[in-house]
């Protein structure tokens, strides 16, 4: 994890400077950092890492420590706004919370009184922990559309580990993993989800040996004693190639396999095809290295996969997920010490009980838009974007008139963003709350402000899968601006839905705490993280919360939803093996959406201290390739897929296969003042692709990371043509 840590003295000397200190917990990307804000005057002065958090442990990241920019940055947006113009004129006006929240109220109950509340779309990002807050009001409402990132990121993992064994396991760093498989995940720069690179930093620092798999040489890849440099979307061979080598060397751990393993069998005949020379052929991974890192981790006790987003926005989505789990199993490393535990938190309500979804009617969840096309991702209320955008553009299955993004800018994150703009320019109504006027809020009807983290009461990390929560505290009020949370338990007062939320949002996290015997204000100023109790081989005592009770490595739950019950590997819809003609035209694999130290997806591009880590988007290509086309670093570059183009600066690197150009995601230009932004001219989703057919047939993910296109040097400047 890059960052910094303070000593125990350097912290005393820190706090003679200012005149309060307040703990809590940052909240810049995926959250859970403990933190020390130190105040003076009212005014946040400086954060540190809080060395007595066990999620971070003092270390603190760009972003974190970037907080105060964005907590008073002169650009923010701090009262509500309501368009005067049309839409993406830039022109508006402020008014009152009142006035806002009542005009969206008035608009969410017309269109449920004249179209039905699956008219009305709610959505999110990855960012403020409101998940079950939106799931709670949209089910409440009657609307069984929420538009997440769920079908491509981290949602993949949680549904595909639910119907496997029946919760995420997570990787145990504490107790000293022997072998650490990261697998297309940099920890070390994202920080991702229930983990902080600083532990796993530590547990290589302790003896683990570290296998890498992916198509880039990134700081981890180069550090390890494997890397494995696969093709772009061959995951699932890889990961069935090696399950082979473990089962033909006798490797696998017999006792876990014979007594809690459900579809041993039927795996076996489904890996058998996965020779060593075959899976070389299909990931252009040298055989023997395969072999090597097959036996180091089945040999390894305990071991560990640390994976994420890279392999889930592809459309073996579902099975490469399945097909990591099945080597954690077989090699016995599940619900063990340093091995990947199914943790359990506190006893306190769930995210899945505070978002009521069992108070959505059935008729209403009948009406999600694109039924159970993506029956896994039904499964867990998660829709493909491209039915909402097809919803309002041609009013099929029935019209989407309104939308309420918050912490969300689609323009950006979603594949096919020629279609996104289409959508978000026709609907009839669109509200956003966030932080600035992205290129998405520049087409709102209204916008409101909303809070920092260091604006917020909440309880850090409550949708977790470690176990822990975390008190955050709100330190300062800055403008008008509001949580999330606090705006949907006053707007669901204005719509009828007030018998099931709180006067205040304190009565909320009260609710939540109750189990424990415990309210908010004693949580929050008791400062301690809690984590439920920490309990191994659970399996034993009472098996895996699957329909067989055992780990599902041939899933039942899939097959009767119609899908393949084992991970097989499918080429991606574009690859120089499916489409071979287009390949030609279009002669290197795209992949995007690499993590950057400064940038969470599409924030924080404003604030100065991070730009300048990253100041333009950036297109790696290899120096080979480049010569072949006649570009030098720095140059820049037009890159085009059959959907799209888009502009990238040309940074020359060695460490991936010539055949590969690698660009980045999220790209936009605030500091341009036109209202667009410069929305279209570096945004790598005007060259992806969402059709249905490309998508994951289970979890309906976009395969935004695995593409065709062709690369040339740009000799104008301004936009594409």
């Amino acid at each position: 994890m890059e960052g910094f840590r303070y000593s125990n003295v350097e912290r005393e000397m820190e706090f003679r400077s200012y005149d309060q200190a307040v703990k809590s917990h940052c909240r810049m990307c995926h959250g859970g950092c403990g933190v020390i804000v130190l105040l003076k005057d009212g005014v946040v002065r400086k954060i540190l890492g809080d060395p007595d958090c066990p999620i971070n442990r003092g270390t603190l990241c760009s972003k974190g420590l970037a907080s105060i920019k964005l907590l008073y940055h002169p650009e923010r947006l701090l009262h509500p706004k309501r368009r005067i113009g049309p839409k993406g004129s830039g022109k508006w006006e402020r008014i009152s919370w009142d006035e806002a929240l009542d005009t969206i109220a008035e608009k969410i109950l017309h269109y449920k009184r004249t179209c039905g509340a699956e008219s009305i779309v709610l959505g999110y990002g990855t960012g403020r922990e409101n998940e079950a807050v939106i799931y709670r009001f949209a089910n409440l409402l009657g609307t069984p559309n929420v538009l997440t990132a769920g079908h491509f990121c981290y949602g993949p993992r949680i549904a595909a580990s639910i119907v496997t064994c029946g919760s995420i396991p997570v990787a145990d760093y504490d107790n000293h993993p022997a072998c650490i498989m990261v697998w297309g995940n940099n920890i070390v720069i994202s920080n991702p989800d229930e983990y902080k690179g600083e532990r796993f930093s530590q547990a290589l620092d302790a003896g683990a040996r570290l296998i890498a798999v992916d198509p880039r040489l990134t700081r981890i890849a180069a550090r390890a004693d494997i890397w494995l440099r696969l093709r772009p979307g061959t995951d699932v061979a890889l990961a069935l190639g090696m399950a082979r080598v473990i089962v033909r060397e006798g490797l696998y751990d017999k006792e876990f396999v014979e007594n809690y393993v459900h579809g041993w069998k039927p795996f076996l005949e489904r890996i058998e095809p996965y020779t060593p020379e075959r899976v070389e052929e299909i990931t252009w991974v040298p055989r023997d290295k395969m072999v090597e890192a097959a036996r180091l981790f089945a040999t390894s006790k305990p071991a560990v996969i640390q994976w994420g987003v890279a392999i889930e926005q592809q459309n073996t989505s579902s099975d490469a997920n399945r097909a990591l789990l099945a080597l954690l199993a077989m090699t016995g490393n599940i619900d063990v010490p340093g091995g990947q535990v199914l943790y359990t938190p506190p006893k306190i309500r769930t995210v899945s009980e505070f978002g009521a979804h069992r108070m959505l009617p059935e008729e209403q969840r009948a009406k999600r838009l694109g039924g159970d096309r993506f029956r896994l991702a039904a499964n867990f209320a998660i829709i493909n974007p491209r039915f909402v955008w097809e919803a309002i553009l041609e009013e099929r299955p029935y019209p989407v008139k309104m939308l309420f993004f918050i912490s969300s800018n689609p323009l950006l994150t979603r594949a096919n963003a020629m279609q996104v703009r289409r959508a978000l320019e026709k609907v009839e109504f669109m509200a956003v709350c966030d932080f600035f006027m992205t290129p998405t809020a520049e087409l709102a009807d209204i916008v409101l402000p909303a809070a920092t983290w260091l604006e917020m009461d909440y309880i850090g990390d409550f949708w977790k899968r470690h176990g822990y929560i975390l008190p955050r505290r709100k330190v300062v009020q800055v403008g008008e601006a509001r949580s999330d949370h606090e705006i949907l338990n006053d707007l669901a007062h204005r719509v009828g839905q007030g018998d099931h939320w709180w006067p205040r949002f304190e009565g909320a996290l009260d609710w939540i705490l109750e189990p424990m015997g415990m309210t908010w204000r004693e949580f929050r100023d008791r400062g301690e993280d809690l984590r439920g109790e920490v309990v191994y081989r659970k399996y034993e005592r009472r098996g895996f919360s699957t329909p067989t009770r055992k780990f599902e490595i041939y899933s039942t739950l899939l097959e009767k939803w119609g899908h393949d019950p084992l991970p097989q590997h499918r080429e991606p819809p574009e690859s120089p093996v499916s489409t071979p003609e287009l390949y030609r035209s279009f002669p290197y694999i795209l992949i995007t959406g690499r993590r950057l130290p400064g940038f969470f997806h599409t924030e924080n591009r404003q604030i100065r201290p991070l730009r300048r880590l990253h100041p333009e988007p950036i297109l790696e290509i290899h120096p080979d390739a480049a010569s072949k086309e006649g570009i030098r670093e720095g140059d820049l570059v037009l890159v085009q897929s059959p959907r799209g183009k888009a502009i990238f600066k040309a940074r020359l690197f060695e460490g991936m296969d010539p055949r590969i150009v690698s660009a980045e995601h999220g790209w936009w230009f605030p500091e341009e003042e036109d209202p667009s932004h410069g929305w279209e001219r570096s945004n790598i989703n005007m060259l992806t692709s969402n059709d249905f057919d490309h998508c994951d047939p289970a979890m309906g993910a976009t395969p935004v990371r695995t593409l065709l296109c062709r690369v040339s040097p740009w000799e104008k400047t301004g936009r594409p043509e």
